[in-house]
């Protein structure tokens, strides 16, 4: 049975958004995901042995685009390997719904006219003494919108073990594996490190070379075309949408505790900041909900 078009393209889609419109059947497909500054763009040079993505060398981010980069399949040239090199839900400009959306149309597009993944990579900084509040909502975002089905194609690769000593490198990545990563592992995820060099990139993705098999739909593939849903009705819109709220619930604290109390400029700077972040992800939430004619065709199953 032939898949059914997106039929929502129209109303997510925007001029300027990155698809892939140059793909081959035979391509190899492999998304690049992770937080800000965990070393995505820099692993893509890497296996290239030259720059073709923008490398952060700061906090900020330096992939607010999404970028492809392609390829000679090392074991048969007549293949592509594409990268595709995505900005982190903590993107420094860019909000993570935008972010959201971007990847989103990225793969519901390249889903509908047939193009499949050959796996998933999501980076983690080793360096990290412990999972922070982005590093976890980064996970969450990637596991929503991957879909538990899809993690067995999924390798959780690890970066800058040359800024940690071995042994707390390896009892790091042991934590992770045995807590935060657990379900992912227990669902086929594999781990791999990446040591900073061209052969341990294409060690890392070795396996989804020797696979030589297809990601049939991830997640948010299956719920924006298969589905019709739109972004805010699916696992991922949801899981930003309670991500974002809680933000935005410690802001408005935040905000209380300051009023009435602010004495001098730098107080008053803090004030005027939260304040500015706040509305930020108020208008954030609002974009993740949907209007309400929308929910009632939803409920009533006319969507």
């Amino acid at each position: 049975m032939p898949r059914k078009a997106w039929k929502a393209k129209k109303k997510i889609k925007k001029v300027g958004d990155v698809t892939l419109d140059n793909g081959r059947p035979d391509d190899i497909i492999i998304p690049v995901m992770g937080p800000t500054g965990v070393g995505k763009s820099t692993f893509i040079n890497t296996a290239f042995g030259k720059a073709v993505t923008t490398v952060g060398h700061d906090l900020k981010s330096c992939t607010a685009q999404i970028q492809h980069a392609f390829c000679p399949c090392p074991g048969d040239p007549s293949r592509r390997v594409v990268f595709i090199d995505t900005p982190g839900f903590d993107d420094t400009f860019i909000d993570d719904s935008e972010i959201l959306r971007r990847i989103a149309v990225w793969l519901a597009s390249s889903y509908d006219n047939n193009m499949k993944l050959a796996g998933v990579l999501y980076f983690h900084d080793i360096s990290q003494s412990r999972m922070f509040g982005t590093s976890r909502r980064n996970l969450n975002m990637f596991r929503k919108l991957c879909g538990e089905n899809a993690e067995k194609n999924v390798i959780l690769v690890t970066t800058k073990w040359g800024e940690v000593t071995a042994e707390v490198g390896a009892r790091r990545e042991h934590q992770l594996k045995s807590s935060f990563w657990q379900e992912m592992v227990a669902h086929g995820s594999r781990v791999a490190r990446f040591g900073g060099t061209c052969m341990s990139a294409w060690d890392v993705i070795k396996p989804i070379l020797a696979n030589n098999a297809v990601v049939e739909a991830i997640r948010i593939q299956e719920e924006l075309v298969d589905l019709g849903r739109m972004i805010p009705e699916t696992d991922a819109g949801n899981t930003l949408r309670v991500a974002l709220k809680e933000m935005a619930d410690t802001h408005k604290r935040a905000v209380e505790g300051l009023t009435g109390k602010v004495g001098d400029d730098e107080q008053q700077r803090r004030l005027k900041e939260t304040e500015i972040e706040l509305r930020e992800l108020l208008r954030q939430i609002q974009e993740l909900k949907l209007p309400l004619g929308m929910r009632i065709k939803s409920w009533l199953g006319l969507g």
